[in-house]
This record gives C-alpha cells, sequence and structure tokens, in this order.
C-alpha cells in the first residue's frame, strides 16, 4: 500500500504533467483513490497549502517563466495560465510576487546589477529591538560550501509569496535577528542564492537551497520567543514554489528600507 507522503508526491507529478488542463479537486482525488475530503487533508498536511493552492501557485510559477521567455502579450500570459481577465491575472501576479507582470519582465537586467552591488557592499547592519517579545533571533546552517546570500522571512501563509512581514539578509553570519514584528502567526522560510547564479535562476528560483520552519511561530508581544534554528536543504518536490521577486528583495535591502509587507 502506497504512504501518504508518496500518494502526495504522486499528485504533485500528475499535477505538474497536466498543469495545462482542468485540474479540480474531484479529479485528483480520484487519481489518488482518496475522497475529496481526505486527499485534500492529506495534501494540506504534507505541503502546507491546499491542492488548488498550489496548482495556482504553479501556474503562476509558469506565468513568471513566459514572462521572461516569451514575447508574448501579458494577457495571452494569463490565459494560458487559466486566468480569463486580465486584470485578475495582474491582481494576482502582483500580489504574490510583488510587481506587476510588466515591470516583472523588465527585472532581468536587474537581478544580476542587484548582486554585483550587494557582493560590494557586503556589510550588514542588523539592530535589535528594544522590545524582546516582538522579535525572533536564530541560526541558519547551510552543511555545504556556500558562497552567496540568504533571505530569511515571516510570512503570512506556509508559501513564499508576497513581501514578508518582516525579513533579513544574511552575508556574514549564521545568525538572523527579525526585530519589530507585529503581533500575529508567521512561517518562517528562507532561500539562499550563491553569487554565481544567472539572472533567470535568482527569478525563478526552483533549485535555490531552502528552509521552512515545521510550526507556525506567534508573536503575542507578551512572551519571549524562543531562538529558532534552520538547516538549508535542498528543495523537494513538496515544497511551494517561491513566488515573491528576490530582486525586489535586494532592492529593499540595498536601499536599507525596511523589508515588510
Amino acid at each position: 500500500m502506497l504512504t501518504q507522503g508518496k500518494t502526495v508526491q504522486d499528485s504533485i507529478l500528475f499535477i505538474q504533467q497536466n498543469l495545462d488542463k482542468d485540474l479540480s479537486l474531484s479529479v485528483l482525488a480520484n487519481e489518488a483513490a482518496y475522497s475529496p475530503y481526505h486527499f485534500s487533508r492529506m495534501f494540506k498536511r504534507q505541503v502546507g497549502v491546499s491542492p488548488m493552492y498550489f496548482i495556482s501557485s504553479l501556474r503562476l510559477q509558469l506565468a513568471k517563466k513566459l514572462l521572461l521567455d516569451t514575447a508574448f502579450p501579458i494577457r495571452e500570459i494569463g490565459l494560458e495560465v487559466g486566468q480569463q481577465s486580465l486584470g485578475t491575472f495582474t491582481t494576482r501576479f502582483t500580489n504574490s510576487i510583488g510587481m506587476t507582470p510588466a515591470s516583472f519582465r523588465t527585472t532581468r537586467q536587474y537581478s544580476e546589477e542587484y548582486m554585483t552591488h550587494l557582493k560590494q557592499d557586503k556589510s550588514q547592519s542588523t539592530v535589535i529591538s528594544s522590545s524582546s517579545f516582538q522579535q525572533l533571533s536564530g541560526s541558519i546552517h547551510i552543511e555545504e560550501a556556500f558562497n552567496g546570500i540568504i533571505f530569511a522571512g515571516l510570512f503570512p501563509k506556509p508559501i513564499p509569496e508576497g513581501l514578508p512581514v518582516r525579513g533579513t539578509l544574511l552575508m556574514h553570519s549564521e545568525s538572523f535577528h527579525i526585530t519589530n514584528i507585529p503581533v500575529g502567526t508567521y512561517f518562517l522560510m528562507a532561500t539562499a542564492i550563491s553569487w554565481d547564479m544567472d539572472s533567470k535562476t535568482i527569478l525563478i528560483p526552483r533549485e535555490t537551497l531552502r528552509a521552512r520552519h515545521p510550526y507556525p511561530i506567534c508573536i503575542d508581544g507578551k512572551r519571549s520567543v524562543p531562538e529558532t534554528h534552520l538547516i538549508m536543504r535542498k528543495p523537494v518536490i513538496t515544497d511551494p514554489p517561491i513566488l515573491i521577486s528576490l530582486p525586489l528583495l535586494m532592492k529593499h535591502f540595498l536601499h536599507r528600507s525596511p523589508i515588510s509587507h
């Protein structure tokens, strides 16, 4: 009998191979031989988001690829990823990636420029918040040789989309401090970019090392949060795509503006 983990992985492969088709919950559940209710619960437990949200995220990732690799009009790309309305596609894309489709299409030239500036800068300023109850500290460990930058952010959903509520960029040390965090419940995620990565890999980070804290982090403004430790790893099939534009986060850091939603 297949394990639930194997079933979800097979379902994701099915989704990837049929992303251009009408993929309803009932179709996915039938393919996995589960009821829609049990399949949806099992999928969300493994992946962190519902099957339909995962599909929508993969389609946005495809839209990013089409924007970079083709000269198709934005309206056609929206139709290609299942959005009948240009306005709906633009809004969804902007909320998830952090910029409009038209702006994203022009950022390829800036990503390597930002990387060059960061490499030349290599300064890191960390200010500890006066309230220890609204900050998160910890460490990020990479088990293999790595030379580059690490983004770490707190997101309202268990998927790196949209600007993080708060975030930081690391260049010199494995320790991090995220300060002035609003009261709420968040998901801590990180990804790493090496100095020699090309612009397309940065804009569509499918193979970048990443980490995700297994549990939501609650900031209540009354109690300090224990130190958090993340280990960067290679991506696995159950990872939702990294939708937020990483060059946009670089731009925030270079301008010394706070990375926040």
